[in-house]
Order: C-alpha cells, then sequence, then structure tokens
C-alpha cells in the first residue's frame, strides 16, 4: 500500500507503482467527470512502462469540503475501496478491475484506482436514458439483486456496505439536507412540487429508513443512475461508483433508478411497466414470489426518499456550472413528477 495523497500533483510514476504494483515509468493525467462525479476527484492515467494498462483511472477524494464531509460521515470512500476487496468478484453486472486502493483511518482521504471504463457508450443523464436502454438496466438491476437477495449482512459487517437503518444517516442526512435545500432556495427556481414536500421531507426520515431497509432486503447499490451506467457493444450494462452500497430493499435502487434517470414523459408511461419487469426478473432469477409482495410500496417510500440526492448534492456543486444546475434542476423536476403522479405526498 502506498501512502494517501493531498492531490493529483503527487501522483508520480514511482507513488503509481507502489500503489498498484505495477511497473511504471511515466505517465500523464487528465481530470474527468467535472459535473457527474460529485463525491470524488476522477482522473484518467496515461501509462507507460513495462506490460501496463495503457489507461488507468485514479479516484481521489473532492475538491469540496462539503462533499467529502459528507463522504466521511457517511463512510463512502471506504464502502468503494471495500467494493472492490470483497464483492465485484461476485458481480453479475460488469464492473472495473481494481488496481489497489487505501483509505485514511478517518475515512476523509483515499486513492482507488480502477480498469478505464471510458470505451463503453455513455448516457447522459440531463438527457434522460432511452427505454429500450431503461429495460436493459433493470434487468441487470433484479440480476444483481437476485444474487445479494438476503445476503447482504456479511458485507455490512466488513464495513464495504451500510444498512438504510445505520444511525449514522439519521444524524447527518437531516443536517446536510438542510444546508442543500438552503442553497437552492437561494440559487435556483424551485418547482412548486418540491417547495411543498422539502421542508416536510426531514420529519418523514425515520419512518422511511425504516421500511426501506426492513426484510427482505439485498445489498443495493445505491447510486444507480444513468451517469453511472455504461454499455458495451452488445447492450450489456457497465456499472460504476460503489460510494454508496448498501443494505435495503431493492425498490430502493429501482425507484432511484426510474424516478431520476428518466425524462419526465418516459417515466410517466413507463414507470408501472418497469417495475413489473423487475419483479419478473427477480423472480425468474430465483427470488420468492412472495418476497416481492411489498415491493411497490418501498418503491413509492423510495422514490420520496431519493430527493436527498439532489438536494444534498447540490452542497458540494457549482450551481453557476450549466451542466451541475441543469442536473440538479432535471433530477428534482424529476422527482416532483414521481411525487405528483405517485401520489407521494400522502406519505407525509
Amino acid at each position: 500500500m502506498a501512502e494517501l495523497i493531498g492531490g493529483i500533483e503527487q501522483a508520480t510514476a514511482e507513488w503509481v507503482s507502489q500503489a498498484t504494483g505495477l511497473k511504471v515509468t511515466a505517465l500523464e493525467h487528465e481530470i474527468i467527470g467535472v459535473g457527474i462525479g460529485l463525491s470524488s476527484a476522477v482522473y484518467r492515467l496515461k501509462l507507460q512502462g513495462e506490460r501496463v494498462p495503457e489507461t488507468l483511472v485514479l479516484k481521489l477524494q473532492a475538491f469540496d469540503e462539503a462533499a467529502v464531509f459528507t463522504c466521511t460521515m457517511l463512510r463512502m470512500y471506504a464502502r468503494e475501496v471495500k467494493f472492490f476487496d470483497e464483492v465485484s468478484g461476485r458481480s453479475p453486472i460488469i464492473v472495473p478491475e481494481g488496481y489497489g486502493g487505501a483509505i485514511a483511518d478517518d475515512g476523509s482521504r483515499y486513492y482507488l484506482f480502477m480498469e478505464d471504463m471510458g470505451g463503453y457508450r455513455v448516457v447522459d443523464q440531463n438527457a434522460g436514458m432511452e427505454i429500450e436502454d431503461a429495460e436493459r438496466a433493470v434487468d441487470a438491476l433484479a440480476e444483481w439483486h437476485a444474487e445479494f437477495w438476503r445476503g447482504a449482512e456479511p458485507y455490512v459487517a466488513t464495513g464495504a456496505a451500510m444498512s438504510l437503518a445505520d444511525e449514522i444517516y439519521l444524524g447527518v442526512l437531516p443536517v446536510v439536507f438542510a444546508e442543500g435545500w438552503e442553497k437552492i432556495q437561494a440559487e435556483m427556481e424551485v418547482h412548486p412540487t418540491i417547495a411543498e414536500v422539502a421542508p416536510r421531507w426531514v420529519e418523514k426520515l425515520p419512518s422511511m429508513l425504516q421500511a426501506l431497509s426492513t426484510a427482505p432486503t439485498t445489498l443495493t447499490h445505491g447510486d444507480y443512475r444513468a451517469d453511472n451506467i455504461f454499455f458495451d457493444d452488445a447492450g450489456n450494462v457497465v456499472l460504476l461508483d460503489f460510494q454508496l452500497t448498501g443494505l435495503g430493499t431493492g425498490a430502493y435502487d429501482l425507484a432511484y433508478f426510474v424516478t431520476q434517470s428518466l425524462k419526465p414523459d418516459d417515466a410517466s408511461e413507463n414507470e408501472r411497466a418497469l417495475f413489473d419487469r423487475y419483479v419478473d426478473a427477480l423472480v425468474d432469477a430465483g427470488v420468492r414470489e412472495i418476497d416481492t409482495a411489498g415491493l411497490w410500496e418501498n418503491y413509492r417510500i423510495a422514490a420520496l426518499f431519493c430527493l436527498v440526492y439532489p438536494i444534498v448534492a447540490s452542497r458540494g456543486m457549482d450551481l453557476s456550472d450549466p451542466r451541475q444546475y441543469a442536473l440538479v434542476d432535471n433530477i428534482s423536476i424529476r422527482c416532483a413528477r414521481a411525487i405528483d403522479e405517485l401520489n407521494l405526498v400522502d406519505l407525509l
């Protein structure tokens, strides 16, 4: 293991060699994922050396102190490092190969090297995922959840995942939600539905977390959205970003994906069909039908809970940047669609 570094300027060929075990003699780097990755600084390294990959991706702690605080408190950097150590080999979805990682004792700094998946087809979350791709993504998600169905507890024990019932969520989320909501009100035009729901969201948080972490549970990805989903030439899903892996209902990932990665009209027209497709795929993969009985109600609860994503993410974003503003705005509008059409105000 190499020592942790404070920034990309310290990522020398010698340090990369020590961290990965590769024989790197020279390298160049470029930042990638600007306006997409919110919790880490992400770089593509172009390597020279003896039998080394042409490129690798390196993730370091975020630039923004608010983002680092959230990631530290929610153990997000630790979860991603442990994912590659403990979980990736079981993933039924294509994921990058890990090349080594380490985390500070306090969880605030880390590094993680992984295979560069940049050659695959990307979907822009602002544009929204088309239905054909969404169906593939739902099929892959069901396969992932079935693989870990009723089996996520060991990963919680090691720190590779965190239960949605973990008390840290109740301690941290109200604080960071309030900060994000204050920023959004000051810097953005707020959808009327969001303006109605956001001030009441924190009061509902304990019961939402309890419902979303009640058995039967699985290993949730936690950030299953268009920007983290690539497609290979055969149409297979390639999945990135494992900082929010958790224990919870499978409906959590599904609701987050459908309500925030599809354009509102597409979600309206296809939401129930995608949900039914997911349930059918779970059963086909061996999940007992009785285990799927409560998933629609959990889907509704998760759709309401997932308002947390744009609100909290805004804390670490530059809302004067057009893409970052559009990302928060689009996700908020999509949340509002779900709240209105699924009658989620009733849950409050």
